[in-house]
């Protein structure tokens, strides 16, 4: 652990003299970035200490199945890498929150750009940086026996460190690093637990009788009701794949992810990026976890179970997302080094990227855009590292008030529940308005406030679910009335968003006509529409060969190996497709 936190370290010193050149090199490494270390980039950041904990609280409270509550994301997840990245490209922005004054005109758009950098940048980013920390807390005082404030310091220097110096060049070469490593210890756990007297190997694992009961990872009427098939299946798929901001995971791209595109040498890298991070994400990294949960199960069957074993860790955060650390504890020595290396690699590699987006957001949107527009570079660079090492701070604090995994990702669904379909469709649709998208944020923060306070106070108690499709139904309702009835973007701005992000489809053909009219003539509209075609149908072959191999893999390890092949066939058949298509796809 102490090799890798100095090459950690090292990679940040190196990076620091080409960081320090300038702005856009510090927060976008001049825009010449790679797709495979980009994907690799984001697939590192995605993978933090709080997501096998995650996955861990999901298995054991609803079985495999209780996964599609993100495996969901991927359906938007594949129409952002083959319709929204090349766009983001295009944009030629610094940050996501500097297209709105792309996008829309005036104060309205101003302030929107102000509002958002502080609510996503500063707010949001914090508290996910705050679930992430949570669970290095839970996972030091389980293996190691620190205190949660003794995890807070000794986790988040190191990394404050190697972010503020290094800028983005920094955290995409320790990514690389640092996925590597998270892994092979992910991988190595799982092999080992398997091999625990306890468990008996997998075949013993899988007919367990506390482990039966969990093992379906498709949803069945046969072994569900509907009570528990709609919030865990119907409405990820049906709601919340489209409707919610998730970081990470945003409609349509956003924050870190965005920041990937607009470093990549061109729209092809960023493409090849998203769709490299997609496939990783969803197909590589889910069933090592899965399979540390399972076994979990039958050495901890219950949260009592789990706190007699660690009496010293505060009742207060024991739940059922502790399980994957308590497992880890019965690593031998060397390995238990490489997995707990592993997993302070995945908090790393997760708090840098967002605390170096949330920076650039903090510089260029807030400090540059209103405070200090004529700052030179130096200067923005240094107020850089200052924000991100605040950042950091103020989401280390955060983290000793929460309590579980689960409880974070319901309330930062239901924040942003609503905001989905107009971060899809306001590319696409020329009357939406940075007016619409005020309203959007303010009504999804209400209800979500409404709700936690009506809770608290004990008037109300509802599921997530419910919550969650009530935001969406209410903020959907308000953003779209606010966007009829509120006076358009400026003509001008909307031609200039055209000509420059040529997103094609049919919700710009008034913005088209009305140049037409005036003399200017707009781009082609036909070829636009027929790439528009082509990036649908490659999301849906994408989709299709990563959800594919995803069940493939789980049907290997329960030894259903003639299903496993079929599915597996599916997979090959829809990448091959996808290969075809991607040859018609336009890159500038």
């Amino acid at each position: 652990m102490v090799a890798f936190l100095a090459a950690s370290l090292c990679i940040g010193l190196v990076s620091s003299r080409k960081a320090s050149q300038g702005y856009e090199e510090y927060f976008l490494s001049g825009r010449n970035m790679p797709w495979w270390l980009l994907g690799v980039s984001i697939v590192a950041t995605t993978f933090s200490t709080d997501t096998p904990n995650l996955v861990t609280d999901l298995v054991r409270s609803e079985g495999v199945v209780g996964n599609w509550r993100w495996w969901a994301f991927l359906t938007t997840g594949m129409l952002t890498v083959f319709l929204y990245a090349k766009l983001w490209r295009r944009s030629n922005v610094m940050t996501d929150i500097e297209l709105y004054e792309l996008r829309y005109s005036g104060k309205p758009a101003a302030f929107l750009r102000g509002f958002r950098a502080i609510y996503l940048g500063v707010f949001f980013n914090i508290m996910i940086m705050a679930a992430v920390t949570l669970a290095a807390i839970k996972i030091g005082g389980v293996m190691l026996g620190w205190s949660p404030l003794e995890t807070v310091v000794i986790a988040a220097v190191i990394t404050v460190v190697y972010s503020a110096l290094g800028g983005l060049t920094g955290v995409l070469l320790t990514d690389l690093f640092q996925f590597v490593i998270a892994m092979s210890g992910s991988i190595a756990a799982a092999w080992y637990v398997l091999g625990l007297p306890e468990v008996g190997g997998l075949s013993a694992l899988l007919a367990h009788e506390a482990v039966q009961t969990k093992l379906a990872f498709l949803p069945s009427l046969e072994h569900m009701t509907w009570r528990e098939l709609v919030p865990i299946f119907v409405i990820p798929l049906a709601v919340q794949s489209w409707a919610a901001y998730y970081p990470g995971a945003e409609p349509g791209g956003g924050s870190y992810v965005v920041q990937r595109m607009l470093s990549a040498k061109n729209e092809r890298h960023a493409v090849g990026a998203t769709l490299a991070f997609n496939a990783m994400h969803y197909a590589l990294r889910p069933w090592p976890w899965i399979v540390v949960a399972l076994a979990s199960l039958v050495v901890f069957p219950t949260l009592e179970s789990i706190q007699s074993r660690f009496p010293h860790v505060d009742p207060q955060i024991v739940r059922h997302d502790l399980a994957y650390p308590a497992m880890l504890t019965f690593l031998p020595h060397g390995l238990l080094g490489l997995v707990v290396t592993s997993l302070a690699a995945a908090y790393m590699s997760t708090m840098s990227s967002q605390v170096n987006w949330g920076s650039s957001i903090v510089v260029n949107d807030v400090y540059r855009r209103f405070i200090r527009p004529d700052a030179g570079e130096k200067r923005l660079v240094w107020v850089g590292r200052v924000s991100t090492v605040v950042l950091m701070s103020v989401s280390c604090a955060l983290a000793l008030a929460l309590e579980n995994a689960v409880q974070m990702f319901d309330i930062l669904l239901q924040v942003g529940a609503g905001t989905g379909l107009l971060l899809l469709l306001r590319w696409f649709w020329w009357r939406i308005n940075a007016a619409s998208e005020i309203a959007a944020m303010i009504a999804s923060f209400a209800v979500a406030l409404t709700f936690f306070v009506a809770e608290r106070t004990g008037m109300l108690e509802l599921d997530a679910w419910v919550k969650l499709t009530v935001g969406v139904a209410t903020t959907t309702l308000a953003w779209i009335l606010t966007a009829i009835l509120t006076k358009p973007t400026d003509s001008g701005v909307l031609r200039r968003f055209y000509r420059t992000i040529r997103p094609g489809g049919p919700g710009w053909q008034r913005v088209i006509a009305d140049a037409r009219a005036e003399g200017e003539e707009l781009e082609a509209e036909g070829d636009a529409r027929s790439d528009l075609r082509f990036a649908l149908v490659a999301s849906a072959l994408g989709a299709t060969a990563i959800y594919f191999t995803l069940f493939a893999t789980g049907l290997f390890l329960y030894g259903a190996i003639a299903k496993g092949i079929a599915c597996a066939a599916i997979a090959v058949a829809s990448t091959g497709g996808l290969v075809a298509v991607w040859k018609r796809l336009r890159f500038s």
